[in-house]
């Protein structure tokens, strides 16, 4: 898969890994970054690689909830009865590329919610189950806020990584130049189907988790609320309010995909470090005096992880 990425994409390791790590744990990503850094072209050249449905929604301000989930028509049958009929809305696919989420009012991003976790959606007295494998990868511009509108910390809390897109590096840069003034097309080919991710997902989550790695997770997620008393001096002076339960679970869950791709049965402290801050950047929010220091969640996390200990092995004598 990343061998065909990169025919498209140049650089950007760091988040194809992790985009490649939610979709093996079925969970959602969010992209932020600038305008121009191929984010949505990230997305749709997975598409592209995967055997699956893929749509895309332009979210705008007069979005309304049933362009995105679907709507009940008034239609007549062979009796020539009348009768609702429910139509499909965009969100019935594999991969639903959220554009521009924060353009839309919390109205319609709620519509998102029951999709994003129950994997289905309730349209009158009916539920309808949503296809397998289903994740939704959403984009959004950090700089232009007038006429947004900023998503609700449940709905930040339903996506798994909260993915940066940074600029590119200098080579890569050149690099991209020189593909975009190049007359060739590169060929993309399938690599994986709807059953077989379902498939992977299934044999990620039999990965091993060790006691002391859950151990660690917990004191890790812990240590991000300023009223629990095992939280460090700095997070209790900088943060408002620290991650849920749900952040444990992603960090699991992130550092089975880590191990699978590495080709291990079994996860570690580090593959927790390695996702976390991507699972807690968006979960972790900083008070007014860390806005004044110009501190903010990123650098918060980085010194959690520095600082707390790993877990130590029982000795036996």
């Amino acid at each position: 898969m990343v061998t065909e990425l990169h025919k498209v994409i140049v650089g950007q390791e760091a988040v194809i890994e992790q985009i490649l790590a939610a979709i093996f744990t079925g969970g959602h990503c969010l992209l932020v970054g600038v305008p121009g850094l191929a984010k949505t072209l990230i997305v749709s050249t997975i598409a592209q690689i995967l055997d699956v449905q893929f749509k895309r929604i332009q979210f705008t301000p007069d979005l309304m909830p049933s362009d995105i989930t679907g709507t009940n028509v008034l239609d007549e049958n062979e009796a020539g009865r009348r009768e609702f009929r429910f139509v499909n809305g965009p969100v019935f696919t594999n991969i639903l590329l959220a554009d521009e989420i924060n353009r839309t009012p919390p109205k319609t991003q709620a519509a998102l919610l029951q999709a994003m976790q129950e994997r289905e959606v309730t349209a009158g007295q009916t539920t309808y189950k949503l296809p397998e494998p289903f994740f939704v990868i959403a984009t959004q511009n950090p700089i232009e806020q007038e006429g947004t509108y900023p998503l609700p910390e449940a709905q930040l809390d339903r996506f798994m990584f909260n993915v940066i897109v940074d600029y590119p590096e200098l080579e890569h840069e050149e690099a991209i130049l020189a593909a975009s003034s190049s007359m060739e097309k590169p060929e993309i080919r399938k690599v994986l189907s709807a059953d077989a991710i379902v498939y992977l997902q299934k044999q990620i989550n039999m990965i091993e988790a060790a006691p002391l790695t859950i151990n660690y997770v917990a004191r890790l997620v812990r240590a991000t609320r300023p009223s629990d008393a095992s939280a460090p001096k700095f997070v209790k002076d900088l943060v408002g309010w620290g991650a849920g339960p749900r952040a444990g679970q992603f960090l699991i869950a992130g550092a089975k995909a880590i191990a699978a791709m590495d080709g291990r049965p079994a996860i570690n402290v580090n593959d927790v470090r390695q996702v976390a801050i991507p699972v807690l950047r968006h979960r972790v929010s900083t008070n007014f005096q860390a806005q004044a220091e110009g501190v903010n969640s990123e650098t918060v996390i980085k010194r959690l992880i520095a600082e707390l200990p790993e877990p130590k092995i029982a000795k036996y004598e």
